[in-house]
Order: C-alpha cells, then structure tokens, then sequence
C-alpha cells in the first residue's frame, strides 16, 4: 500500500492475500476526522484494508461481525491477531461470551458509543464487518423493540428443545398471527424471538417495528464500500482461509465451546465452521468432510450477503479490492467539500 506524502510507503499486504496492485492508489490524510464503512463478503479482505486505513488516517476499528463480537470464537471467525490489534485500537471484537444471545440493538448501542468516543478524540471510525443488519440499523435506524427479561428467553428456548419449532410456531400463531404469516414454519431463531416479544410486551413485533429508533449515523457523512473479489478468487480465499484456520487450532478452538454444553441455537454456535466440526467431534464424520462442508457452506453465505446489500443498502459502492483506496479516497475527498 502506498499513501501521499512518503508517510507510509509499502506494498499492499494483508490476511486475506491481496495481490500488489499495478498502479499504486494512494490514500491522503484528513484534516478532520471521518467515517468509513467497509462491508463485504467472508474472506473479501475488509480486515487487512481496514488495519492499513486506520494506521494511516489515526483511526479506531470498529467490528460489525455479529460472529467477531464472540470471545470464544477468535480463530474459526478469523478475528484479527492479538498483534493486529496492538497495532491500532479495535472495539467490539471477542467482547461478549459465547452463552449470550447478542442482539443489534446492543450492537447499535455500543457502536454509538465508540462513534461518540472516537469524536471527542477527533479519530477516524472504521467500521468493518459484514453483516449487514448493523450496518443498516446503524445507518437507518431500529425497531423499538424493549429488552425481553432473561426469563421468558429462558422459558422459550427450553420449550423449543423440548417441544420443536412447530409448537412455538403454532402458539405464536395464535398470540400473533400476523408475525407467525411472515415467518417461516421452520424458522427456529425469529419465531422464538417473535413469541418472546408478544409474551413480554403482549404487542406484536411487527407493532414493535413500525417505531424506529434514530438512526446513529447519518450514511451520507461516511465513505462507504462493498469490497468485492471475482468469484473464483473469493471462493480460493475462503478454501485458504478454513485451511489456515484448522492449522491453528479451530478444532481445539470449537472442543473448548463444545465443552460448556451451551444452547445449540444460541448465535455462537451457528458460526460458519462450528456445527460442522461438532459433528466431527461428535465421531459423526471425518475431519475432511466437515472441513469441506464447512466451506461449502461459507461459500453459499457469501452468495447471500452479496444479494442482501446489493438490495438493502444500495449506497455502498462495489468495487474491487484493487480500487478499494482509490474510491475510499474519492469519496473522502468529495465529503470533505
């Protein structure tokens, strides 16, 4: 990577194997500090990009991985190295364990937090993940959904062990038919969320959803991408990427979650790679079948966030890790008018 002035002169090298480009792009520093908004799919290299601007531009990395957020999971959700994160502060990596059931209302809050914060100290954000529901909370705002008490979590994800997803959904079909309609019959994680909601509030949650809560940023200040490799170099990386992970210790990593017995609908355990290497510690399979139907699942995923943001949030630009500087650039450069 190479940016203006011989501040920093190097070629571009990260975690996900960028090539050097041709042409060098370069990235200027700003007088005052901004906003940048990196999404992509798994393994596009949005990590690597976000380290080298936030070293440049003096910047605070803020993670919008609804996986990174888990401390349990470091290895198999590729969260950067504890060195990458020396390198310049990173905020709402491995903050939260495993057993919890971490919502994008609390992301919301403490993303608006860490945006607070990093003003006061005139910082540049980074924000970088890629899921997609933060970044459209954090950009359009929230449904004003209340807490729902431990308790009646609780009692509802025992009854969706015990019982099935078909009992709840019939319940909720009854307590709230509108929101059972919407749903899904075997969609386990939103019907259990939406029969939560009616039990705490007696409203429904698609009530709950016509009232927005604000949102915390306004999209038109911050400089925004969708970083987007060629399909078959993505698909390569995300081979890569698995095989590097099982060399450093995925399975172990995934043994010490299985270990704690934790509910198997709880989001930790559904991070791409976990339910397939619990069935292989489970004797169900070989560690190569898991390793490659991990992948293939990985692969599918990415076909999904890249149809998601292309639909819902339509004021990211795509572009190529090759030109992903120069647009950032570009767009630093024209809010800065």
């Amino acid at each position: 990577m190479c940016f203006h002035g011989g501040l920093l002169e190097r070629p571009w090298a990260g975690r996900s194997g960028f090539d050097s480009p041709r042409n060098c792009t370069y990235v200027s520093a700003v007088s005052q500090p901004e906003i940048i908004l990196i999404a992509g799919p798994t393994a596009s290299g949005k990590s690597a990009l976000a380290l080298e601007l936030a070293e440049k531009l003096r910047g605070v990395i803020v993670n919008a991985d609804s996986m990174q957020v888990y401390r349990d999971l470091r290895i198999i959700t590729a969260r950067p190295s504890a060195a990458e994160e020396r390198r310049v502060p990173h905020r709402l990596y491995g903050s939260v364990d495993a057993a919890e059931n971490y919502s994008v209302g609390r992301w919301c809050s403490e993303a608006a937090a860490t945006l607070s914060a990093a003003r006061r100290d005139r910082r540049t954000v980074v924000i970088v993940g890629g899921t997609g529901l933060y970044f459209n909370a954090l950009t359009r705002g929230l449904a004003a959904v209340p807490p729902v008490p431990a308790e009646i979590r609780d009692v509802v994800r025992a009854r969706l062990a015990r019982e099935g997803v078909a009992a709840l959904h019939a319940e909720l079909n009854r307590r709230d038919p509108v929101a059972a309609a919407r749903l899904m019959p075997g969609d386990r994680a939103r019907i259990a969320r939406a029969l939560e909601v009616v039990l705490a509030t007696s409203r429904s949650l698609k009530d709950w959803q016509l009232e927005n809560k604000p949102a915390d940023l306004d999209p038109a200040k911050a400089a925004k991408i969708f970083l987007m490799p060629e399909r078959d170099e993505l698909f390569r990386r995300i081979d890569t990427r698995f095989d590097a992970m099982i060399a450093a210790g995925a399975v172990e990593e995934v043994r010490a979650l299985k270990a704690r017995n934790l509910d198997p609908d709880l989001p930790a355990m559904k991070a791409h790679g976990v339910p397939w290497l619990m069935r292989h510690l489970n004797g169900e399979i070989t560690l190569a079948q898991a390793m490659e139907g991990s992948k293939r699942d990985t692969r599918q995923y990415t076909k999904r966030q890249a149809t998601w943001f292309r639909n819902q949030l339509p004021g990211f630009k795509w572009v190529a890790p090759e030109r992903a500087l120069a647009e950032i650039e570009a767009q630093l450069h024209e809010l800065a008018k």
